[in-house]
């Protein structure tokens, strides 16, 4: 039986995502990254695995009747989940903030020419995702629901142009850390998403909406890397596609 220190980051959360709380407190990332174990993760940021196992502990053994089990839904209900809730949120607010990031750059980029590099790594990742949500809607995620159907009524597929549904996983996954890593500068540019003292009501809202992005970005990848691509990898290990 494993111990608390070799499970990974993205099993703990998978099973329970209240745990995201316990790694984002101490800086592990749980989505792109979250094929780690906690004992790896520790080890490379000086952290006593102890002291977290003690808050995990605490998350799993409380109750929350808004705690929603993700991991035990259908694929093809995750699958759709992800598309109205992460997609449709990335494409509104994308529009949103590239707007005020833009008019925050015209009054007070000459004071904070901060700004312009903020608005420079949003506008690039706002383009990445959309041709990557709708590389996902338009190829991977049709694969994996026919994959589901079919195991579902014991019949048989074809094997997709891409060979195996390894390959366009490595390339959302590397997409998905790309997407991370850029975030973590702007983190970086925004300190912590804490605007200036002179900042303005819309240069406020603009980080709160920045802050807002970034955490629904990490539950997004969390659903994709740690829930819906290894059922995906599982399931097609049912049938002859190599």
């Amino acid at each position: 039986m494993n111990t608390l220190e070799q499970i990974t980051i993205g099993e703990f959360v998978a099973d329970d995502f209240r745990t995201a709380a316990v790694f984002s407190k101490y800086g592990i990332d749980f989505c792109c990254k979250g094929n780690r174990t906690l004992e790896e993760v520790c080890e490379k940021k000086g952290l006593d695995p102890a002291d977290i196992q003690e808050e995990l502990n605490a998350v799993l053994e409380s109750k929350s009747d808004n705690n929603i089990d993700f991991k035990s839904w259908p694929t093809d209900l995750l699958i759709d989940y992800i598309e109205k809730t992460h997609h449709r949120y990335v494409e509104e607010k994308s529009t949103a903030l590239l707007f005020y990031l833009d008019k925050l750059c015209k009054v007070h980029g000459e004071r904070h020419p901060e700004l312009f590099e903020i608005a420079l790594h949003f506008k690039i990742c706002a383009g990445e995702l959309a041709q990557h949500m709708k590389k996902e809607e338009l190829i991977l995620f049709p694969f994996v629901k026919k994959m589901y159907y079919a195991l579902r009524d014991n019949t048989s597929i074809e094997q997709p142009h891409f060979g195996t549904v390894d390959n366009p996983i490595a390339m959302m996954q590397e997409e998905h850390e790309n997407e991370g890593e850029r975030f973590l500068k702007i983190a970086q540019l925004t300190n912590d998403y804490n605007p200036p003292a002179d900042a303005c009501e819309t240069y406020k809202v603009t980080f709160a909406m920045l802050k807002e992005f970034e955490q629904d970005l990490h539950k997004h990848i969390h659903l994709e890397n740690n829930i819906v691509f290894p059922k995906a990898k599982a399931m097609e290990a049912k049938f002859n596609i190599s």
